[in-house]
């Protein structure tokens, strides 16, 4: 060997040499840097492993067995190098201490605090709903189960018949555990319900649930003083609702929808208007959905009810002809002065003259149309420059759809949205004249006056030229419109 490379073997001693450490002194491992960078000794931290997640939670770990605490504190315990010959000659080497085997952490659930759980379980209950999470968390453990039962995150709930078409087969058993299911979620979960929703309850609600009416009037009466939401599908339990409401259980119910679907309903509804008002006098949403609705009078003589004096919307639209009328509807609305939006979409007796007689007075969308009604009824032909001489300023969308009202009378309506010299343009953006006698001259008079016009339908108008007949989406649209109108011939079809 050269003394060169004999030299540098000597200064250099030997790679196992170099690495070993201290008998006693444990090796530190990437993981355990991680770990005491995440919660260091002393921060009130400490984490929690599981299979697929690491929580940093707040307060001392968890309680170490007693074989655990000594193999710790013997790991940590410096040796002194003097002694350490004569005390592996003096006692024989005590037996590895097995380290515990990392996997799962059977209880981990209920290691974490119920204030983060209810922060989890609020996220996914507003993205999905409490049920059915709600219902199976509950099983995981009894921190869970805690966690899962607060009325915090039952506000909002959504009752479905989820066993609709096993029914069938599972018979009276099944019944009778949906029965139980929902009677027991009443008094236990809906304390500080808010929002009811009921789906598919038409046609399903007797084979399915067989909900009484005592069983749901008592419920409106316990959740009822903090419920500012309704919707309702139709059913023979809608009567026994209604007069829940009647009676003052929802004073402070504010949207309130009823509602039969797709399909009709054949049977007619009677709501006292009066006692609808004194029952839920902060209403601010009505919706009497494709309904055969019947204002029941109080008596022979009708006296005022004290109205709704905060409503803003009020839809009464069908698929066909219903028996509101003028009368009616001043009874609903004859102390509503903030009203925005009308929906009378199918009722046929209503007339201008009974709309301008109203008194709100800063409308904003109003919907007439007559869809599928029959051609046997008779429709007003004069009074539509009622309505927009009334509310031309405030007016952003207007459906007039299916409405017989002359050629003049259209003209002087749609006159009244003409920008007049230092007047400010019109609001209306959407414009519904499907199947009305109005002409060429009047739609380009409109266009022109309304440069803000995003939608406009002339479907089946008998008066315009052949091409121009169909409804128009979007300014660039509309104005192309206004040129072929500008351009064309005169035509009567």
């Amino acid at each position: 060997m050269a003394p060169g490379v004999a030299r540098r073997a000597r200064r250099r001693p030997p790679r196992s040499v170099r690495s070993a450490r201290p008998v006693g002194v444990r090796a530190r491992s990437a993981e355990d840097w991680w770990w005491d960078r995440l919660a260091p000794s002393g921060s009130g931290y400490h984490l929690l492993q599981s299979d697929s997640m690491l929580l940093v939670l707040p307060g001392p770990g968890p309680a170490r067995t007693r074989v655990q605490r000594r193999a710790a504190r013997r790991t940590q315990r410096p040796v002194p190098p003097a002694s350490r010959a004569a005390a592996v000659k003096a006692r024989p080497r005590p037996a590895p201490v097995s380290e515990p085997q990392q996997g799962p952490d059977p209880g981990w659930g209920d290691r974490i605090p119920l204030e983060i759980l209810l922060q989890i379980f609020g996220l996914l209950v507003a993205s999905d709903g409490p049920m059915p999470f709600l219902g199976r968390a509950a099983r995981v453990c009894r921190r869970w189960h805690e966690a899962a039962s607060q009325p915090a995150l039952w506000h909002t709930v959504t009752l479905s018949p989820p066993l609709a078409g096993r029914l069938a087969k599972s018979g009276a058993k099944a019944e009778k555990k949906l029965l139980a299911s929902l009677e027991w979620l009443m008094p236990n979960r809906f304390s500080q319900l808010q929002r009811l929703t009921l789906i598919h309850w038409k046609s399903q609600v007797h084979p399915v649930l067989k909900v009484e009416s005592t069983a749901v009037v008592s419920f409106l009466e316990e959740a009822g003083p903090r419920m500012c939401k309704l919707w309702l599908t139709y059913s023979s339990q809608t009567t026994a609702i209604l007069g829940a409401l009647l009676g003052g259980c929802c004073p402070q119910l504010r949207v309130l929808e009823v509602s039969t679907g797709i399909d009709r309903n054949s049977t007619p509804l009677q709501l006292p208007v009066e006692a609808l008002q004194k029952g839920c006098p902060h209403l601010q949403v009505l919706r009497l959905l494709n309904l055969m609705w019947l204002p029941k009078p109080s008596g022979r003589v009708v006296t005022p009810g004290p109205g709704f004096p905060g409503l803003e919307e009020l839809c009464l639209a069908g698929s066909s002809c219903n028996f509101v009328s003028n009368e009616a509807l001043g009874r609903l609305l004859h102390d509503s002065p903030n009203l925005r939006l009308l929906d009378l979409r199918g009722c046929a007796r209503i007339t201008p003259g009974g709309l301008h007689d109203l008194p709100c007075q800063d409308l904003e969308q109003l919907h007439l149309g007559l869809y599928g009604t029959s051609d046997r009824l008779t429709l007003a032909k004069e009074g539509s420059h009622l309505l927009t001489q009334k509310w031309c300023h405030a007016l952003r969308e207007l459906d007039l759809s299916g409405q017989g009202f002359s050629e003049k009378d259209l003209e002087r309506a749609l006159a009244a949205f003409s920008v007049t010299p230092g007047a400010s343009h019109p609001a209306l953006c959407s414009l519904n004249l499907r199947g009305t006698r109005v002409t060429p001259s009047t739609v380009s008079s409109v266009i022109s006056s309304c440069p803000g016009l995003l939608y406009l339908n002339l479907e089946s108008c008998r008066c315009l030229p052949r091409g121009l007949k169909r409804a128009y989406r979007g300014q660039e649209e509309v104005q192309w419109c206004l040129e072929q109108l500008l351009t064309s011939p005169p035509s009567s079809s």
